[in-house]
């Protein structure tokens, strides 16, 4: 029986991978970076939903995103205050700098590490971990998110989120000015 359950599990896993990370969109709007989706204030709507149990989780955020530096070795720094449909509230700041074309890293109070940005075809993959907080506690989760326009000019960032690797949960984020 131990076998046959492994067997089973071993055949899942490249199921599990493909769904580490989110499908490009099918029909994306405008190409953008990092700087035309963060530069300036915006705001969004979102939840994260995890998929064995259904549960879902709310929020709003307003984000404000500040550009130094020249081309080539900026920085942008994105404050993000977070409201979450059960009252938590959450102020997080990203500061990305810029390594070269179409590459950044990042950092945040609550990552693991850092950030890997990159800017490709006309969209934003992210990836990283971060010790998220919940009302339940904190746990270190795995975030790849891909962020892209739609046509009516909102920014998408849809992610999923791994935990110990195995992919458990998505978030989607829409951000508009």
């Amino acid at each position: 029986m131990q076998r046959r359950t492994l067997l089973i599990g071993l055949a899942a896993l490249p199921l599990a991978a493909c769904a580490a990370t989110p499908a490009p969109p099918g029909t994306p709007g405008a190409p953008i970076t990092l700087v035309s989706a963060f530069k300036g204030r915006t705001t969004g709507r979102g939840h994260f939903r995890v998929w064995l149990t259904g549960d879902e989780r709310r929020f709003t955020a307003r984000l404000n995103g500040t550009v130094t530096g020249p081309d080539g070795a900026r920085a942008l720094t994105v404050v993000e205050d977070f409201l979450y449909d059960d009252g938590q509230k959450d102020r997080l700041t990203w500061v990305f700098r810029e390594q070269g074309p179409g590459r950044w890293t990042g950092k945040r109070e609550d990552t693991v590490g850092e950030a890997v940005v990159i800017e490709e075809d006309g969209l934003i993959r992210l990836s990283y971990t971060a010790d998220f907080r919940s009302p339940s506690g904190v746990n270190r989760l795995g975030f790849n998110d891909i962020l892209y326009s739609d046509p009516g000019g909102s920014i998408i960032n849809d992610a999923v989120v791994s935990r110990a690797g195995i992919p458990v949960a998505s978030v989607r984020f829409v951000i508009r000015r």
